[in-house]
Parts: structure tokens; sequence; C-alpha cells
């Protein structure tokens, strides 16, 4: 299983950025797959999620309306468009297998994987200042 972000940089706040996810050694379409960041010097925060088939979503308060996760089953990729950013946007942003949607639904604490494990990749940084 292989999880591998991309297209995190340096922005102004305001600008966009579209982060990509490319999924290997497992069955892509068959899974619900999330979004997780973890700020400097911060525990690590989920932000998005999408169902399987890709016409269910999901977001943290934090990043409702400005964020987009979407997903193409064919190509194993998973993506997620950021928009408005925010200073408070920089982390780094992984990808995740799976979706913990208890924690999601009832509010309780939400169970993370370890960057670099074979449910959470590596990811990519995104730095917003001016």
């Amino acid at each position: 299983v292989q999880l591998v972000e991309s297209g995190g940089g340096s922005v102004q706040p305001g600008a966009s950025l579209r982060l990509s996810c490319v999924a290997s050694g497992f069955n892509f379409g068959g899974f619900d797959m999330s979004w997780i960041r973890q700020a400097p010097g911060k525990g690590p925060e989920w932000i998005a999620a999408i169902n399987s088939g890709g016409d269910s979503t999901y977001y943290s308060d934090s990043v409702k309306d400005r964020f987009t996760v979407s997903r193409d089953n064919p190509k194993n990729e998973l993506y997620l468009q950021m928009n408005n950013l925010k200073p408070d946007d920089t982390a780094v942003y992984s990808c995740a297998k799976g979706f913990d949607s208890v924690a999601y639904f009832s509010g309780g604490p939400y169970h993370f994987p370890p960057p670099g494990s074979q449910s959470r990749g590596q990811g990519t940084q995104v730095t917003v200042a001016s």
C-alpha cells in the first residue's frame, strides 16, 4: 500500500492550491478516503473525507465552504481543492485510507493512522503567509 501526496507549496492568504494523492497497492475504489493535516507544534486534525463512490463528502468546520474533496477512482487519485487559504491552514497535509465516521457523527476522538504507514501518506507541506 502506498499513498503519495503532491501539490503543496507556499502561497499568500486568499490563494488556492490543489493537492493530489496517488494511491496504489489496494482497491482504491472500495475505500472511503480522508485528508488529515498537522500544523507545526500541534496534533493532527481531520479535515475532509469522501465515500468510496465519491458522492458523499464530509468536512470539518475549519475548512467547510473553502475546501472541496474529490476523487477519480479509475486513476486511483484523491484531490483536495483549497480556496481562500488562510495562515491557519499552514500544515502538512496527508491523505488517509478510510474515514472514521463514528468519530465524525458522534463528535468523539478521531483515530489517526501514523504518517507514512499503510493507511496514511507522508504528506505535502502547505504554507500560507504574506
